[in-house]
C-alpha cells in the first residue's frame, strides 16, 4: 500500500531517469536485491531507472552517470541507504556535484535516503506481527516487547534516525516497550538492550533486524536472538525478517525520487556533524575536511582495484592529493599542476601518494589549489613549478612548503 504517495505523471518530463545508488556487496545476492528493487521503481513511476554502487560492486556512480548522460537530460539520484549517514552526506554529493561540472547539458537532482517514512514503519509492525505469529502472542493479549536492531554508525543524526523510527512504531500500537540497538559501531548493542528487556519478565521479545537484505549482520541478529532465547526461558524470543524487496521500499524509493526532482531535499543540517560542533564529533565538522575524507576512501579503493586486490581492504597512501579542477581553477592552471605532481611522484624515489581531482573547493580566486591530506595543508596560488617542490619536501620528507600554505584544517 502507498502512503499518500502522489501520482508522479505530472511532474516529470519523458527524458527524466532515476538512478538508484545502492552500497554495494561482496555478495551477489545483495547487488541483485537493488537491482530488482530499480525494477520495481520503473514500473511504479513509469521512467528509466538505473543501478550504481558506492563500492564493492560495479559501475560506480561516475561510470553509470557517464553512461546515462547522452540518453537524457534530467537525471535524479537516489541512494538506497536506511539512513543519512558519510555515504549519504558526503560520496553521494560529491559524485553528482562533480558530474554537474562535467555534463553541462544533463540536470542532476540529488535525492534524499530512504530515512524515517509511515511506510517502513508500517513494514516493520508487519514483520513483528509475523514474528508473534511464529512465537503464539498477540500484542493485544500478551505482554510483548520489541527491540529494533540497527548496524548502528558514527554518525549521530543515523543513530538518531533509528531511536525516532522505534518509537514511532511504538506510538498506538499495543507493545509493553519498543528499544532500540545496534549490532555494531555504537551502543546499546543488542545483548545489552536484550537483557535489560528481560528484566521486565515480559512474555515475548520480538527482534526486527532494520536492514536491508539478509546477510551477515542479519545473521548476527538472529544468532544473538537465539542464544537470548536459550539463556531465558520464560521469555520467548524471536527474530524477523530484513525489509527485502517489499513494495513498501518501493514506496519510499518514489517519494524520495519525487522530492529529489521537485528541487525540495532538504539535509537535517542543524544536528549534522559536518556542519555543527557536537560534543565527541569535533574532528568531523567541516564541508571541506568531510569531502576530503570522500576523496580518500574512493581512493584507496581504486588504489586496491588498480592491483587486483579486494578493494574494500583500506590500504591508504601515506598521502592523498586533491586539485580542484573546477572552472576558476582551471583556468588558472590546475590541469597542468594535476598532471605535472604525477609526474613528479612517479619520479620520486620514495612517495607514497595519489593525486586525484575535486570539485569546488570553495577557495575561488586563490588556486590552482592543492589539498594534502591526512595533513590538513592546503596550498594556494599552486603553479607547475611548485610541484616538484611539494612532491619532494611535503610528500616525500613532511616538511611543509610554508610560503604556499593558503590553510591548515
Amino acid at each position: 500500500m502507498s502512503v499518500d504517495s502522489p501520482d508522479l505523471a505530472d511532474d516529470v518530463l519523458e527524458d527524466d531517469t532515476v538512478l538508484v545508488v545502492g552500497h554495494g556487496s561482496r555478495r551477489e545476492k545483495s547487488n541483485e536485491q537493488v537491482k530488482t528493487l530499480a525494477a520495481m521503481l520503473e514500473e511504479r513511476v513509469d521512467v528509466p531507472v538505473d543501478v550504481a554502487y558506492l563500492e564493492l560492486a560495479k559501475p560506480s556512480i561516475p561510470d553509470a552517470i557517464e553512461g546515462l548522460a547522452p540518453t537524457c537530460e534530467h537525471l535524479s539520484v537516489v541512494p538506497l541507504s536506511l539512513f543519512g549517514a558519510s555515504h549519504v552526506k558526503n560520496d553521494v554529493p560529491l559524485a553528482v556535484q562533480t558530474a554537474r561540472a562535467r555534463y553541462d547539458d544533463l540536470s542532476l537532482y540529488c535525492g534524499a535516503h530512504l530515512g524515517v517514512h509511515p511506510a517502513l514503519v508500517e513494514l516493520l509492525d508487519e514483520r513483528a506481527r509475523a514474528v508473534e505469529a511464529d512465537l503464539g502472542v498477540d500484542r493485544e493479549d500478551d505482554d510483548v516487547a520489541v527491540v529494533v536492531c540497527a548496524r548502528g554508525s558514527s554518525d549521530p543524526d543515523a543513530n538518531a534516525d533509528a531511536h525516532k523510527l522505534a518509537r514511532l512504531l511504538y506510538e498506538g500500537r499495543s507493545f509493553s516497550r519498543v528499544e532500540t540497538a545496534f549490532i555494531g559501531v555504537t551502543e546499546p548493542r543488542l545483548e545489552d538492550a536484550l537483557h535489560t528487556v528481560a528484566k521486565n519478565r515480559p512474555d515475548a521479545v520480538v527482534v526486527l533486524p532494520y536492514m536491508l537484505g539478509d546477510g551477515v549482520l542479519t545473521q548476527r541478529i538472529r544468532d544473538r536472538t537465539a542464544e537470548f532465547d536459550s539463556e531465558y526461558p520464560y521469555v520467548a524470543a524471536g527474530s524477523g525478517d530484513p525489509l527485502g524487496t517489499d513494495e513498501r521500499i518501493v514506496d519510499v524509493l518514489a517519494d524520495r525520487f519525487r522530492e529529489a526532482r521537485t528541487g525540495s531535499v532538504e539535509m537535517s543540517c542543524d544536528t549534522c556533524k559536518y556542519k555543527v560542533e557536537l560534543d565527541g564529533y569535533e574532528d568531523d565538522r567541516g564541508g571541506a575536511r568531510a569531502m576530503l575524507r570522500s576523496l580518500v576512501h574512493q581512493a584507496e579503493h581504486a588504489d586496491r582495484e588498480d592491483v587486483g586486490d579486494d578493494p574494500h581492504v583500506h590500504d591508504a597512501p601515506d598521502h592523498h592529493v586533491a586539485v580542484c579542477t573546477n572552472q576558476t581553477c582551471a583556468a588558472s592552471g590546475a590541469t597542468t599542476v594535476l598532471e605535472r605532481l604525477r609526474q613528479e611522484i612517479r619520479d620520486a624515489d620514495e612517495c607514497d601518494a595519489h593525486v586525484t581531482r575535486s570539485s569546488c573547493l570553495g577557495q575561488c580566486g586563490d588556486g590552482p589549489m592543492v589539498a594534502v591530506y591526512p595533513d590538513g595543508i592546503w596550498y594556494g596560488g599552486v603553479t607547475p613549478e611548485d610541484t616538484e617542490r611539494i612532491v619532494s619536501s611535503h610528500l616525500e620528507r613532511d616538511r611543509i612548503v610554508s610560503d604556499l600554505v593558503h590553510q591548515t584544517l
